[in-house]
């Protein structure tokens, strides 16, 4: 089964598009010693611009939050509780900040878990997932069956944008 590298039209979609769309393929990683890994991507979550007060993007453009308002196919990476960084996949137009949480790896349960295992830090942050040699996404052509639900831990978004079927998980 041949894998082929996303480009930049797949991370230009609307974010509702490519989070589910990002069921199923591949997430590689390829580490200074030559070792690559790659995981089939099996949980993620969607932020949809300022409007959606589960993103971060809902106060506005920021330090932190500037790389969303690139055009997709960078990453958005921030560090939680001092302690876990997180991995997104900034999508969409420029000026419209979208991104997907990437929740779950194949074999790996949990944003923290994922960038611990590999190796994401701050570095990474608006880096491009169509010309760097570190990390990128790979398909196989298949569609994968999926189920969408609610997201995990933005309650304070409020009830409206908690409960938003945004999270879209492997069947």
């Amino acid at each position: 089964m041949k894998l082929v590298k996303l480009e930049y039209d797949f991370y230009r979609q609307d974010v509702l598009e490519a989070a589910p769309g990002l069921i199923g393929k591949f997430l590689v990683r390829n580490f200074e010693n030559g070792q690559i890994i790659r995981k089939m991507i099996t949980e993620v979550e969607a932020y949809r611009g300022e409007e959606d007060l589960g993103c971060h993007a809902s106060k506005g453009r920021t330090a932190r939050t500037e790389v969303m308002y690139q055009p997709g196919g960078v990453l958005y990476v921030y560090l939680i509780y001092g302690m876990y960084w997180m991995l997104n996949f900034v999508v969409g137009q420029k000026d419209s900040p979208q991104a997907v949480l990437i929740r779950g790896l194949e074999g790996i349960w949990g944003p923290g878990k994922i960038t611990t295992q590999l190796k994401i830090n701050g570095s990474f942050y608006g880096t491009s997932l169509v010309d760097s040699d570190r990390i990128w996404v790979e398909d196989n052509g298949l569609k994968s069956e999926y189920i969408a639900t609610t997201r995990i831990g933005i309650d304070y978004a409020g009830d409206t944008w908690k409960n938003k079927p945004w999270r879209f998980i492997l069947k």
